[in-house]
């Protein structure tokens, strides 16, 4: 008796095939995958087989290291690549911004520009929004949000949410800007229109030389550090703090330490650094 198509199971992958999307994910983003992760390449990446019409992991990885499916190697960096994000995240980080944005040092006139280096779906660059638009009103600011993953930075664009991912935002700037389903999009929220205006979105590859991008008076780069080893750390730092206006300011996880800075930026407080 045949077996049901769903029931088939999928080809399972070498310690040798692993090996390969560790150094493929490293060669493209910089991100070290831990041997613990083989399961989450293999799971995340099956779908991927039978789609291209491989029969194994390594025909798959040969096909990506081919140079012809350009296409193919942003979906397979897509599915490797973590993005996990909610509104406000880390609060203490919100109160920052705000002083930074109301510093009376700050030249008066000067445009506020904060950069989210890896704004995953957006909710981080939509609460800076928030807060600029609260703190700052028609005074200049602008945000960029990037990220090396299409998908989510097709999301982030959009910018509709179902509505749990809302329970972090203040109950008054819910209200303000962000527009309730209704009918068939009832459970989901949209970001009013006006804001996300604000809000600018590209894909870029921290581990990459970066584009002109400008100078930013804050950078927030949390909760991304961990996937790096050493020396990639060092490298992304050095990138952004030339990214980075006098005194401009680097945020990072509360959970993550840069112990070697480098020579671009100085540590101020956990979690905190500004241009040296």
């Amino acid at each position: 008796m045949a077996a049901h198509p769903h029931q088939l199971a999928r080809p399972g992958i070498s310690q040798a095939e692993f090996v390969q999307f560790q150094r493929f994910i490293y060669n493209a983003a910089g991100i070290t995958l831990s041997d613990a992760k083989k399961a989450l390449v293999s799971g995340r990446l099956a779908k991927r087989l039978a789609h291209c019409g491989v029969a194994s992991y390594g025909e798959y990885f040969r096909l990506l290291d081919s140079g012809a499916h350009k296409d193919e190697v942003q979906e397979a960096i897509d599915l490797l690549t973590t993005n996990e994000t909610y509104f406000f995240r880390e609060a203490k980080h919100f109160d920052l911004l705000r002083e930074r944005a109301l510093s009376p040092q700050r030249p008066r006139g000067e445009t506020f520009r904060v950069w989210s280096a890896a704004c995953s779906s957006g909710e981080e660059c939509y609460s800076i929004a928030m807060v600029l638009a609260e703190c700052l009103g028609e005074r200049p600011w602008e945000i960029m949000g990037s990220d090396i993953c299409t998908k989510v930075l097709h999301k982030a664009r959009i910018g509709h949410y179902p509505m749990e991912r809302a329970r972090h935002i203040p109950q008054p700037l819910l209200r303000k800007y962000c527009l309730k389903g209704q009918d068939a999009q009832e459970g989901t929220m949209l970001v009013e229109s006006s804001l996300r205006r604000r809000v600018q979105f590209g894909q870029i590859n921290l581990n990459t030389a970066l584009p002109q991008l400008g100078q930013f008076d804050m950078v927030f780069l949390r909760n991304v550090m961990i996937y790096f080893n050493g020396d990639t750390k060092r490298q992304v730092v050095d990138r952004i703090g030339a990214q980075l206006k006098p005194h401009g300011c680097l945020v990072i996880g509360l959970a993550e330490s840069l112990s070697d800075s480098g020579a671009m930026v100085k540590p101020v407080a956990p979690s905190v650094y500004v241009r040296a």
